[in-house]
């Protein structure tokens, strides 16, 4: 029987990607949007779901379920990036990347528990970030996320294994996505006191994503972990360099390694 999947944020990058990719393996694809420009694609259904609201997934949850009978595996994507210094970021858009790629993912993984529980089955993905290992200079915002989300991942694990659920994350590194063009962006104030170290780090993040790595890896790790008997719990997807950064967080004296960053950050 082919497992059903649900996909958020699927209608575009890592997520469009992972979507079309398991639906050509056969399997029984849910993506979602927030506003969904066609009602289904050739490839896999696309439905309507908004993370920030509680009966959005709900819904599209009970959709799911009314339609398939089951929801194996969720695949938590949905998120938004941000990039500024602490100092000058609204604390109304600190809030708002946290209620989407923390709080959202937590509620999706709310509303399809008791499904996998009474099934005695589950898999939840979570999609964090190499940038959830460690505090990046003008993203810490979006590292702050990632990472809650991580340890979130760890904590539900636990609770959840004896439903014969499992709750694994997978944390990408620079893919080439649309992210950096939907990210929320904090100006670059002429009278800031970042404006120069900023500006430079908005162009250097720019030119690692349009570099980045082609989101079809994902989609097959993604696979790869659903097909596994006894996954991890996490799982990293990127460069050498970037998985080895985590390596090195872990070895070096914390001063050394944030000379590291700073200077590869040009700061």
């Amino acid at each position: 029987m082919s497992k059903v999947v649900l996909i958020t944020g699927a209608s575009s990058g890592i997520g469009r990607a992972i979507a079309t990719f398991l639906a050509k393996k056969k399997y029984i694809v849910y993506g979602t949007s927030r506003n969904p420009k066609a009602k289904e694609r050739d490839d896999f259904k696309i439905i309507a779901l908004d993370v920030l609201n509680t009966e959005s997934i709900q819904k599209a949850v009970e959709l799911i379920i009314s339609k398939q009978g089951r929801l194996d595996v969720l695949i938590n994507n949905a998120g938004m990036g941000i990039t500024g210094p602490i100092e000058d970021t609204p604390t109304d858009e600190m809030r708002a990347v946290f209620n989407t790629n923390l709080f959202g993912a937590i509620d999706v993984m709310k509303a399809v528990l008791p499904q996998m529980r009474k099934q005695k089955y589950g898999l939840i993905i979570n999609i964090t970030s190499i940038a959830g290992y460690m505090g990046l200079p003008f993203r810490g915002l979006y590292s702050a996320t990632k990472g809650a989300l991580e340890l979130i991942t760890e904590a539900t694990n636990m609770e959840v294994q004896h439903f014969g659920i499992r709750v694994v994350n997978v944390a990408p590194g620079d893919f080439a996505t649309n992210i950096a063009a939907s990210r929320y962006h904090t100006p670059v104030f002429k009278n800031s006191a970042y404006k120069e170290n900023y500006q430079l780090n908005l162009d250097l993040m720019d030119a690692h994503v349009d570099s980045g790595m082609n989101p079809l890896v994902m989609a097959e790790v993604v696979h790869k972990i659903m097909t596994t008997k006894n996954p991890r719990i996490h799982y990293k997807v990127g460069g050498f360099m970037e998985k080895f950064s985590i390596v090195l967080k872990r070895i070096l004296p914390g001063k050394l390694y944030e000379k590291l960053l700073m200077n590869h950050y040009k700061l």
